[in-house]
């Protein structure tokens, strides 16, 4: 594992920016298992949001769920707010292929319609599958196919990047 030479404290301040003018009064952030939720969480406290923000995982909709099986985060799924009617801003930290991201649309619709679904990610790393374009991307990048990028937090709530070789 390796350290990716990208301020990534730098670019969620860049991300804060561009979330603020996608919501409206009603709106709420859904963040994508785990570091897409991480975000989440800080985004709704650092714009003084009401309530908290919701939690939801691919786990259940993925189109390798016969590979995979249940991951960690399958029961993470955590709706805390009616979907029915809402301007929803769907948080991630990493867009590559797009399949997480139709997953987590696929559960979202299982709890209700709602108004709206805006993409935002704190990096955008090309490399598209299914055709998914984030409203906001504090970054874009491009890394080769067999390395794997990820959000990493420490205690203090800080966050960086790994990148993984794929096994």
């Amino acid at each position: 594992m390796s350290r990716l030479n990208l301020d990534a404290e730098a670019l969620y301040a860049d991300l804060l920016a561009g979330v603020r003018p996608l919501l409206q009064a009603d709106s709420v952030l859904v963040g994508v298992w785990s570091g897409g939720a991480w975000l989440a969480e800080r985004l709704q406290r650092d714009l003084q949001r009401p309530g908290e923000p919701g939690v939801i995982s691919s786990a259940l909709h993925r189109d390798d769920f016969g590979s995979r099986g249940l991951t960690a985060g399958a029961d993470h799924t955590r709706l805390p707010f009616e979907v029915e009617g809402k301007p929803i801003v769907l948080i991630d930290d990493v867009l590559y292929t797009g399949r997480t991201i139709r997953a987590v649309i696929n559960e979202l619709y299982d709890f209700g319609r709602p108004a709206s679904v805006q993409l935002a990610v704190l990096v955008d790393r090309g490399g598209r599958e299914l055709p998914i374009q984030p409203a906001v991307s504090a970054a874009r990048i491009t890394l080769p196919r067999g390395q794997r990028l990820s959000l990493a937090r420490d205690q203090a709530g800080h966050f960086s990047f790994d990148i993984k070789e794929d096994a």
